[in-house]
């Protein structure tokens, strides 16, 4: 992409090609720079080239900082391992802190006896991670502007498991989504789709995923499933399904595909996820504001006068009927009741079954000796 930029201004256009369909270069006798650039003008002109999407430079910069944010990232955590094999080959306990390298964390570390040229590389290492997660920070602050400007980012986390990274991570490879007809072609492009074999008239056989694009889109997106099966839903119940037929695996490779159906329906309908669960996503939302260094909430509440009059002057929340009384006031039975309830609290009271189904709550009707069923 970068040198396609730079030579764009000399040239009438720039024709970018996946080089695995390329099997004319790629699998020739004779390999060499003049011979290639034959080969690409021949099969250009016979119009047997098809152009490479190119993301804009705003696309452009937002990949090269998810990109660069996951470096960071696995450069700290290796520090992190140095320093816990320091403390193993020194027959030291792991520290008993839930964050090994947070304040608590590194106070215990200092604490700890070892010889001279070991905590020379603890202390290296604490130094590293210090400096690293600066850098992660100043980077998830840039990603996190983009996403409050973003709408299409508030509607991929309105989705249980689905978070900032994970959001712009998405938006940086897919670019514009109008260029998928479909979401089969998405699940393509992002290489979650199974491989096919087939010849003649024997039965096509598929196997493992194509892994075709971005390994990173992958992660984030198996990553996101991990969490989005611990919520009640539609995405934990076709978990549970697949994963009494195929497995864990399977299983969670497979919810990180029908996440990727699911984004591509969001964002071409221009609508959040049905079943989100509004609390949930509030705070993803503010904590995403937050790092994007929005103020925090400061203000005290009104004492005295001003919080009667502020009181007063807040109109009254609608009432919300219960499972044993109408809008009307009536007595209804568990049946009729559970009719008024709103499809949100509807969600909300659902369970999932042991087979993986999703089922709404049994509604619970009057019972004797509370008034009500007289």
């Amino acid at each position: 992409m970068a040198i396609a930029r730079i030579i764009k201004p000399h040239v009438a256009e720039v024709v970018i090609v996946n080089t695995r369909r390329l099997k004319a270069i790629a699998e020739s006798k004779q390999k060499t720079d003049r011979h290639d650039a034959k080969t690409l003008a021949q099969l250009l002109a016979a119009g047997m080239l098809s152009g490479f999407w190119q993301p804009d430079e705003a696309i452009r910069a937002l990949r090269r900082r998810v990109a660069r944010r996951a470096r960071l990232v696995s450069y700290r955590a290796r520090f992190k391992n140095e320093i816990l094999a320091v403390l193993h080959r020194n027959l030291k306990h792991r520290p008993p802190m839930s964050d090994p390298f947070g304040v608590a964390g590194q106070q215990w570390l200092s604490e700890q006896m070892l010889v001279e040229d070991e905590r020379d590389t603890v202390d290296a290492a604490l130094r590293q991670i210090d400096f690293l997660t600066g850098e992660i920070t100043k980077i998830e602050r840039q990603l996190a502007g983009f996403a409050v400007d973003s709408s299409e980012a508030r509607w991929l986390m309105t989705v249980p498991g689905v978070g900032l990274i994970t959001a712009v991570a998405f938006l940086g490879q897919v670019g514009e989504i109008s260029r998928f007809a479909d979401s089969r072609q998405l699940v393509g492009y992002l290489g979650l789709d199974p491989k096919v074999r087939q010849s003649g008239a024997s039965q096509a056989t598929t196997g493992r995923i194509s892994k075709e694009g971005s390994a990173l889109v992958r992660h984030v997106l198996v990553e996101a499933a991990h969490t989005a099966i611990r919520s009640p839903g539609p995405l934990r119940a076709f978990f549970e399904r697949v994963r009494a037929r195929r497995g864990h695996a399977v299983a969670i490779v497979a919810v990180a595909r029908k996440m990727c159906v699911l984004f591509w329906h969001l964002l071409t309908r221009g609508e959040n996820y049905a079943y989100q669960m509004p609390i949930v996503t509030a705070k993803k939302l503010r904590k995403v504001e937050l790092t994007a260094g929005a103020p925090t909430a400061t203000s005290k509440a009104p004492t005295g006068r001003n919080a009667v009059s502020s009181s007063a002057a807040q109109p009254k929340p609608p009432r919300v009927p219960t499972s044993a009384t109408s809008p009307t006031g009536s007595v209804n039975s568990s049946s009729e009741a559970a009719t008024w309830c709103k499809p949100e609290l509807d969600f909300l009271s659902g369970r999932v079954s042991r087979v993986g189904r999703w089922r709404p709550a049994r509604p619970v009707g009057p019972r004797a000796g509370d008034g009500l069923t007289h």
